[in-house]
């Protein structure tokens, strides 16, 4: 027979759940906040993008490309100040990743309480009005599986104590831009914005993820891409939590990975059904279009 566990025991457990809870929703305001606050780092007072283009000595503007990956890389770069001085004002220690490949982009640490956050910078577009394109949460494959990896990680996944999504959303310029076009800084007032209307969502990341992979044929998490749940937190993993998550995508395979074999599953109902032995995922009932 087991023995029962002291009351004091369990009571302490609950207060370091209890605190473990109010650090993320603690670190996940106060960005969220900065954010907000800061919102000109990105854009005018017409909401368009304050980058107009590149510029070489001579003082020659070169227009910027609707490129998701070259309008991410440098919406990430004007964000590094905003994100240092909330680093700063919080007194969190922050370190950057070595490599552009490596997990996550930028690491917070709390030294008073050794609370350990992971951060991705993400980016995405509006396809309606309620509705993005959708984030890639990084790779379900590698660290993600082996969590005392410290490959293509800053630290092993298993040293941190929560990962966030700073997710900036935006909407595409809908004239053509003509990439061809050249212009002097005296054009500057001229150059249409490829890139408007901002906003920013800062979630952890099990709260947005979808039980689907991102686009292409990289082995990455897919998000939720609908405006408002992206913003409350509320994808098919967040009342299920981060355990079931963890669980879902570190078992997950594509057809290559079985190589040949039958997929155990591909949604959240096949995985249900597929781990129905355990009693906390017996009554879960999952919307049949959901993401």
């Amino acid at each position: 027979m087991l023995p029962k566990k002291h009351p004091g025991m369990m009571v302490t457990s609950k207060i370091m759940w209890y605190n473990h809870i109010m650090k993320a929703i603690d670190f996940q305001t106060k960005l969220q906040g900065a954010l907000a606050e800061n919102v000109a780092a990105l854009q005018d007072d017409k909401k368009d993008w304050i980058v107009k283009g590149f510029i070489d000595i001579y003082k020659t503007i070169y227009t910027i490309s609707i490129d998701t990956k070259v309008v991410s890389k440098i919406i990430e770069l004007m964000l590094f100040p905003v994100i240092l001085k909330f680093a700063k004002d919080n007194g969190l220690k922050m370190v950057l990743a070595a490599h552009q490949n490596h997990y996550p982009d930028v690491t917070f640490i709390d030294e008073s309480d050794d609370t350990y956050f992971a951060m991705d910078i993400k980016s995405t577009y509006r396809l309606t009005a309620n509705k993005v394109n959708g984030f890639t949460l990084g790779a379900f494959t590698g660290y993600f599986r082996n969590r005392t990896s410290t490959k293509n990680i800053t630290l092993p996944y298993e040293k941190y104590n929560h990962h966030f999504v700073l997710g900036v959303i935006y909407s595409q310029q809908s004239s053509k831009i003509d990439e061809e076009q050249v212009y002097s800084i005296n054009d500057l007032d001229s150059i249409i914005s490829v890139a408007s209307d901002f906003d920013f969502i800062v979630q952890e990341k099990y709260k947005i993820a979808a039980s689907r992979p991102g686009s292409g044929n990289t082995k990455n998490i897919g998000s939720i891409t609908d405006i408002q749940k992206l913003k409350e937190g509320s994808g098919p993993f967040s009342e299920l939590g981060a355990a079931v998550f963890d669980d879902y995508w570190m078992f997950y395979q594509t057809k290559d990975m079985v190589r040949g074999d039958t997929i155990p599953y591909s949604n959240l109902k096949e995985y249900i059904q597929y781990k129905s032995n355990l009693p906390k995922l017996k009554d879960i009932t999952v919307l049949k279009n959901g993401d």
